[in-house]
């Protein structure tokens, strides 16, 4: 049997061997920038010592985590990273999965491409530029909300970056902003491969567009969704350093709504100085997400199960 099983893969081998050849770079980029920095994780169990090296530093097992866990600020930065990456997964989705509906109603491929290359835009903005464009709108003394929009209101300027009540909703919108154009793109290309003759039989049974929607559209871009819904989980405990250091530009009155673990250990290491402690803090977010990962997979599989049952 093993000789039969070696024998087929070599005869593969043979038989594909142009598509392997193409397959090396990408393998190769895999293995060098995905796996072998994985043997770093032994730093978050170490007092590294730069004089003796990786390997030569001493062993102290789970010191590095408590300075994520028997911190004071453990419950708010944890808070912060789940409740802001959350919502963002929800926003994002559904807004993307709006607009991509909207442009594949756009006939016009002109028009359809402008407007996809509009809406792209902001993903490719810096989030040093989106942080300086926000303080545009926003500086006390000459943004534009302070010094055009609250006085045709009546409305008193207010001191934004000395403000923490009104941050969370300016980051949710800032990142809905800049991420919905890279989700679109990719919702749209699954309703572009939806066969077009589900929509002329709805026609003709008399759906107008919004039950073609909830019956054609959504249900069959619903892998793309999940997929896309479970990378998203999977990196819930990783926050847009950006986002949460540029944006606020590190206000320190903003940080118990702007702080994250992302943000909380560049400001411990910016001190301490101390590469185990922020090693710690990313095996602790990559196990977690690997965790909900395979959980959130689970019950996916098992509502399809369920579903096709029935």
């Amino acid at each position: 049997m093993a000789q039969t099983r070696w024998g087929r893969f070599f005869k593969n081998l043979k038989r594909y061997r142009a598509l392997f050849f193409m397959m090396l770079p990408g393998l190769a980029y895999l293995i060098i920038n995905n796996y072998m920095p994985m043997f770093g994780v032994i730093i978050a169990f170490k007092d590294i010592n730069y004089a003796k090296g990786i390997l030569g530093s001493d062993w102290i097992g789970f010191k590095n985590f408590e300075y994520l866990f028997k911190t004071a600020d453990a419950y708010v930065i944890t808070r912060n990273t789940i409740l802001y990456n959350g919502g963002f997964i929800i926003l994002n989705t559904v807004m993307a999965i709006g607009v991509a509906i909207l442009l594949n109603e756009v006939k016009n491929k002109f028009a359809a491409r402008f407007y996809q290359s509009v809406i792209l835009l902001p993903f490719l903005i810096s989030m040093v530029i989106v942080g300086y464009l926000v303080l545009s709108m926003l500086s006390a003394e000459s943004g534009f909300v302070n010094s055009t929009l609250l006085p045709m209101f009546g409305i008193e300027p207010i001191s934004w970056y000395f403000e923490p009540k009104y941050w969370p909703y300016i980051l949710t919108l800032v990142q809905v902003w800049k991420a919905t154009g890279y989700l679109c793109v990719i919702f749209l290309a699954a309703i572009i491969g939806i066969d077009n003759e589900y929509y002329e039989a709805a026609t003709i049974d008399g759906a107008n567009k919004w039950q073609q929607i909830r019956s054609i559209t959504v249900p069959l871009i619903a892998p793309t969704i999940t997929i896309m819904t479970l990378l998203a989980i999977g990196r819930i405990f990783y926050s847009d350093f950006g986002l949460f250091y540029q944006v606020p530009l590190n206000s320190g009155p903003l940080q118990p709504v702007t702080d994250v673990i992302d943000t909380y250990v560049y400001r411990g290491l910016m001190t301490l100085g101390d590469i185990g402690m922020s090693s710690a803090a990313g095996l602790y977010q990559s196990l977690v997400g690997f965790i909900l990962v395979l959980l959130s997979n689970y019950i996916v599989s098992r509502r399809n199960k369920e579903n096709a049952l029935f």
